[in-house]
C-alpha cells in the first residue's frame, strides 16, 4: 500500500491565498514569512482541486477504505426519526 504524500508548493494545483508564493531558483518562497513555503504549517495554502487535507497531505495520494457489510447487518439496524417524520408516524424508531 502506498503512503500518503505531502503536498508541495510546486504542484500545479497549489495556490497561496495571499498570493505571496514565488519561485526563487529551485524552491518556492513566501513573501509573507520570508522563508521557504511550508504547506503543512501555512493557513493560506489552498488546493485548486480541493484535495488538501490537514497537516499538508495531498488528498489525491490517499486511498479510501470501504467496509463491506452484509445485507443482514444493514437491515437489522433501526432508523431513528426526527422532526416532521416523527410527528407523522409517532414512533422514535422504525425497524
Amino acid at each position: 500500500m502506498a503512503q500518503a504524500k505531502a503536498c508541495s508548493p510546486t504542484c500545479s494545483s497549489f495556490k497561496c491565498a495571499k498570493n505571496s508564493a514565488f519561485f526563487r531558483r529551485d524552491t518556492v518562497w513566501c513573501r509573507w514569512t520570508e522563508e521557504m513555503c511550508k504547506v503543512a504549517n501555512c493557513s493560506y495554502a489552498l488546493c485548486v482541486k480541493r484535495r488538501l487535507l490537514p497537516r499538508g497531505i495531498c488528498g489525491e495520494t490517499v486511498r479510501r477504505q470501504t467496509i463491506e457489510r452484509a445485507p443482514e447487518e444493514v437491515i437489522g439496524q433501526p432508523v431513528r426519526l426526527r422532526g416532521k417524520a416523527l410527528r407523522k408516524i409517532g414512533d422514535r424508531e422504525i425497524f
